[in-house]
């Protein structure tokens, strides 16, 4: 009987990191599809409006054109067949479709901090979570696993509410190997790095005038090299910068994790990046908590995330959809529990070596 694996993308990076874990699945047959939605999210992106997302726009194009290019089989939205197990890169919106399947989910990379718009989704259910970004990563319980970063992310997300038997420290793929990146062809070396994020593209407020100071300060005369957000409007942005570091290098592509590890001094917004920069020693200046970021570092497991999830999801794969329910259930009760929560026990998937 074929086993029928459903891996659900959405930018760059998460695309990447289901496709490195499938490839630890090959014995399954293994389909992809860019993410999607139900409802009005659904007819929103039909219509462009929400081209900043990973539902429309530039993830959305960049993630068909990695598809075709690794010439991988793709299902949209999961509607051709049945499956077996699904492997998500966010839980923010949960599509119909999968409600109902087994599901494992997959850390992308760094989560923001918790603003007031997620103390109000949290306390008003009814919101919908993808209005607090990546701060309400997990908050759905709609999986049955949920693999993380690191010891310091599941402690997080165990105090933001997820249940702990639900979450496995497996490293991600694209951040556990960071060293890495020190093996590269980017052409120029010993330069400031300016790492920006799409604030403005994205609803957030930024004063971006008095950041592109921030950095020329910084700079003190050094070369500077500015690393655009894919999403950002690049001409705007560039004009911006002129103004401010007329000789600077202003790039909308290319790989930013080489450009971190040859640089000396690296400048972030609110960007994951700024994990590669801590790990690989840079002199680091951020708007994020530098201390709390050491603390949720990925696992720097040479490589080895994509095999440890691919073996967690074997297991919930083989898990019989009968006992994932009874599991769901005990779950659920435990999680009403204020001593069960205070115990945080480790996932009931986790192994020394997953």
């Amino acid at each position: 009987m074929t086993t029928n694996l459903l891996f659900i993308c959405g930018s760059l990076n998460q695309t990447t990191q289901m496709h490195q874990i499938a490839a630890q699945l090959a014995d399954y047959r293994c389909y992809f599809t860019p993410f999607y939605a139900d409802g009005i999210e659904d007819f929103a992106a039909r219509k462009g409006w929400l081209n900043s997302t990973v539902l429309g726009g530039r993830h959305m194009l960049d993630t068909r054109a990695y598809l075709d290019e690794h010439q991988l089989p793709v299902d949209f939205r999961g509607e051709r067949r049945p499956y077996d197990l699904v492997v998500t890169c966010s839980d923010l919106i949960v599509p119909r479709n999968i409600r109902r399947k087994r599901v494992v989910l997959v850390q992308e990379g760094m989560t923001i901090p918790e603003g007031p718009v997620y103390h109000l989704v949290k306390a008003l259910r009814f919101l919908p979570r993808y209005l607090a970004n990546t701060a309400a990563s997990g908050l759905s319980d709609n999986y049955d696993l949920f693999c993380v970063a690191s010891e310091g992310y599941r402690e997080l997300f165990i105090r933001k509410g997820v249940r702990p038997e639900k979450i496995a420290v497996t490293g991600i793929p694209n951040y556990d190997n960071l060293a890495d990146n020190f093996n590269n062809s980017f052409p120029f070396r010993d330069y400031v790095l300016v790492a920006t994020s799409a604030n403005r593209e994205s609803m957030q407020r930024e004063d971006r005038m008095t950041f592109l100071k921030r950095c020329a300060q910084i700079a003190d005369g050094r070369p500077i090299i500015f690393k655009l957000h894919p999403l950002e409007k690049f001409e705007r942005a560039s004009r911006e910068i002129a103004r401010i570091a007329p000789e600077a290098l202003v790039l909308h592509r290319g790989n930013v994790n080489h450009m971190i590890a040859n640089a000396s001094t690296v400048i972030t917004q609110k960007s994951t990046c700024t994990f590669v920069a801590l790990a690989l020693e840079k002199e680091v200046c951020s708007q994020l908590d530098l201390d709390e970021l050491h603390r949720l570092m990925p696992l720097q497991n040479k490589s080895d995330s994509a095999r440890r999830i691919a073996n967690l999801c074997r297991r919930v794969l083989h898990t019989p959809l009968p006992l994932l329910e009874t599991l769901r259930a005990v779950s659920r009760s435990r999680a009403k529990s204020p001593a069960w929560s205070r115990r945080m026990p480790k996932g009931r998937w986790e192994t020394p070596n997953p």
